[in-house]
């Protein structure tokens, strides 16, 4: 079996399932990190090869989630092998092999954390991917792939394209966003490049800037400021808020692009600020009706 040919095959057979250019190289990544490791030939490894893999991960102090997604990777790599490539082989990653992960619950920044990293920002560019993740709830790869074609800064919406899922949706820029995006695009304006965000200095400059372009930078204002903040951090920020600016979840689904809503829920379980609201709000009317009775009685009338 020549691998390098096999590897490219599944290049183009993932780009034909239509998944993402970050996507793809995520892929082939992890697909080369784990032939390289291995100490047989690719359609002779076994449980027990991939037991061996999933201990060296631990080693490296890689994340339960990060193992299960090395582990969902290359189940893949080999269902495409068996079916795809006909090698006879059995999987051996199995179906059902999964690390327990613990969940934690999404983190949003405080206000005056927000506050601090405007502050902090330098450039036009930076302030403007800031905003849209911030603001729009783009995910970093959303913003590397934007193309001044997707953005309508009149109509204050944005087209995404191929978003994750290879789905297409529309969100909306808030007026600091679009002040912030107006800004570094009259400063870009002489370049002719699609994407909307470039490389501003070096040997690449002009040059779309690349998802971990854009992580690198986040990286760098976390550093300067002490504040955790990461590029999906950011749209945690944007979905909590809203639902405590009393937006409907449905609606925060379709902006962040959510399949299932129970994935959008998540968010529910942080926003403290609005539990709180509500419980003041109904124990107000509990309390109001405590106190008069003649009301009490037409609603509890009793056995």
């Amino acid at each position: 079996m020549q691998i390098t040919n096999v590897i490219i095959n599944f290049r183009r057979h993932l780009k034909r399932r239509n998944y993402s250019t970050h996507t793809v190289k995520y892929y082939l990544y992890i697909i080369r990190q784990y032939v390289l490791w291995l100490n047989v030939p690719l359609e002779k490894a076994s449980a027990k090869q991939i037991d061996a893999y999933i201990d060296l991960l631990h080693r490296k102090r890689m994340h339960p989630a990060s193992i299960n997604l090395y582990l969902v990777i290359i189940r893949v790599f080999y269902d495409y092998l068996k079916y795809d490539e006909n090698i006879d082989l059995t999987n051996p990653v199995r179906r059902n092999l999964r690390l327990r992960v613990p969940k934690p619950l999404p983190k949003s920044l405080r206000q005056s954390e927000v506050a601090q990293l405007i502050d902090a920002i330098e450039g036009k560019r930076d302030m403007a991917m800031f905003k849209l993740m911030l603001r729009s709830g783009l995910r970093v790869e959303e913003v590397a792939n934007l193309t001044l074609g997707a953005v309508d800064l009149k109509g204050r919406r944005i087209l995404v394209r191929q978003g994750k899922g290879g789905k297409d949706r529309v969100v909306y820029i808030s007026d600091d966003a679009a002040e912030a995006l107006n800004a570094y695009l009259k400063a870009r304006s002489y370049y002719r490049a699609k994407k909307v965000f470039l490389v501003e200095r070096g040997k690449f400059k002009g040059k779309p800037i690349s998802v971990r372009g854009i992580q690198k930078r986040m990286e760098f204002y976390a550093k300067q400021t002490g504040i955790k903040v990461s590029c999906h951090r950011l749209r945690h920020t944007m979905a909590t808020q809203l639902l405590n600016a009393e937006a409907e979840i449905e609606t925060i689904q379709d902006l962040l692009g959510h399949n299932w809503i129970t994935t959008t829920q998540k968010y529910c379980k942080v926003s403290n600020l609005k539990v709180q609201r509500d419980y003041f709000k109904a124990m107000r009317r509990v309390q109001q009706r405590s106190a008069q009775p003649a009301l009490n009685a037409l609603l509890d009338p009793g056995p």
